[in-house]
């Protein structure tokens, strides 16, 4: 479903990614652990073709970065969940559920996806017509993430979902991704949370200093040393 192959990128002269590689298969939850200032956050835009390799290559669904614009990637299937949620606080819940499911081109009516998304997150009907800048942040995480998904991705990408969360919405809302792949979504949770990603993830990555350190599956990186003394 994504694959980075050998992906390097430049702020400038500085150097961010060096040579990353990694791949999420169809129906996973992979997620990308790392400490601040290690590339995530430029992993996700590189993904998004925000920001263009200086080398390497990303695949999604097997289209290149070369193939795909990022204004056509909600189209192809990707959501996505960016860093701080980035709702439109001015717009209604509702308008900015609309919003995704223009640019997705979804197939099923605005209304029917919007009822299915009222049945996974209920606060989201209680609020429908409040306007989004109003909401708590848990209200806004669920939010952001339900415009991510009114399209039906087959990919969901989120960049430190949990950023803000107290500790019981986290746990609930990383319940909630595990029955968004029951669903069929393929899902990359980038995180610091790393406890809370390798609770759900197949398998992970550690970014430290704009490369790949450590990979495995969850129970195997709940147990690394490297991991442990960052996080745990």
């Amino acid at each position: 479903m994504l694959e980075l192959d050998a992906v390097s990128t430049r702020y400038g002269a500085v150097p961010m990614l060096r040579e990353v590689t990694l791949n999420v298969a169809e129906g996973e939850i992979v997620c990308l652990l790392g400490p601040n200032g290690a590339g995530k956050s430029t992993t996700f835009n590189t993904i998004a073709g925000l920001i263009r390799p200086t080398s390497g290559e990303v695949r999604i669904a097997g289209r290149t970065n070369r193939e795909v614009r990022t204004e056509q990637l909600a189209a192809l299937g990707v959501g996505f969940v960016p860093e701080g949620r980035r709702l439109f606080p001015g717009l209604t819940v509702r308008e900015n559920l609309k919003l995704g499911h223009v640019a997705s081109g979804a197939a099923k009516p605005f209304d029917e996806r919007l009822d299915a998304m009222a049945e996974l997150f209920p606060r989201i009907a209680e609020r429908i017509d409040q306007g989004a800048g109003t909401l708590s942040g848990g209200e806004q995480a669920m939010v952001a993430l339900a415009r991510a998904l009114i399209g039906e991705p087959r990919l969901l990408m989120m960049d430190e979902p949990s950023l803000g969360l107290s500790p019981k919405l986290i746990d609930e809302y990383f319940d909630s991704l595990e029955v968004i792949r029951a669903g069929g979504t393929t899902l990359l949770v980038i995180e610091q949370n790393a406890e809370a990603a390798l609770s759900i993830a197949d398998r992970g990555y550690l970014l430290v200093r704009g490369q790949i350190a450590v990979s495995g599956n969850g129970p195997e990186l709940l147990e690394n040393e490297t991991i442990r003394n960052l996080y745990l």
